[in-house]
């Protein structure tokens, strides 16, 4: 009986654990973290004239990845899809007061108000793109300039409130949001999964962005010498006045 008992229990421990359901598809996670890569990149460069040309490629690339992401907001998977997530103000605030007492209701895929912060950072990530093209394009003088860069530091502070809600979440959830958005699985009633991640898109999306990226360095030397050469000209015009 004790041997019979012992296999029994030896069978049960070997059995491999039940995976986490996939939450997330692959293209949502490539553009999560390349949007955080471009953002924090241009941001970065936005003072330097000797990164200006990897600050304004950041810049195109946020772009194309936002215009990305609306579009799979509205044909991508489940829990990619705005109507999955996006809540109104009543079901924001809902969610709110059940955070402050330590007692969040579960939600397979964004929250409330996590959702309302991912709209808020793309609304801004529109703007910040736009008067960045503005400016570069040198249209309205400083107006852009002043709106790119009130825009940016706006973003910046939303992009910390999310991080800080991000941690705050995943201790009271107790589910590791931030490795969630790598592996694409969380802690969730099997039925919320998805069946299928999507990955041929999401390596084509990699593959698009590196190409934007060699296609706008492959002559970066030259641009650098006509930005140089323009900015020797200026110089001089100013000396001769």
């Amino acid at each position: 009986m004790k041997t019979v008992s012992a296999s029994r229990v030896d069978a049960t421990s070997s059995r491999p654990e039940r995976r986490l359901p996939l939450i997330w598809d692959a293209p949502v996670r490539v553009f999560h973290w390349l949007g955080v890569l471009c953002f924090a990149g241009a941001y970065l460069t936005a003072e330097s004239e000797r990164w200006r040309l990897v600050h304004v490629t950041l810049g195109y690339t946020l772009a194309g990845l936002i215009a990305f992401r609306v579009v799979w907001g509205f044909i991508g998977t489940r829990h990619a899809r705005f109507n999955d997530f996006v809540r109104k103000p009543a079901a924001v605030l809902a969610y709110l007061r059940s955070l402050l007492a330590g007692r969040p209701a579960a939600h397979a895929g964004h929250n409330p108000a996590g959702a309302l912060a991912i709209v808020a950072m793309l609304a801004l990530a529109v703007g910040v793109t736009a008067t960045g093209w503005l400016t570069y394009a040198e249209w309205g003088g400083d107006r852009f300039e002043d709106a790119h860069e009130a825009l940016a530091n706006l973003m910046l502070a939303v992009v910390g409130v999310h991080v800080a809600a991000v941690v705050v979440s995943s201790r009271l959830h107790r589910d590791n949001l931030v490795l969630a958005m790598f592996t694409g699985r969380k802690a969730a009633p099997p039925s919320e999964g998805i069946r299928r991640a999507w990955r041929g898109l999401a390596v084509l999306m990699l593959v698009t962005v590196l190409g934007f990226w060699w296609w706008q360095w492959r002559d970066a030397p030259s641009a650098v010498a006509s930005d140089r050469s323009h900015a020797t000209e200026q110089h001089e015009e100013g000396d001769d006045d």
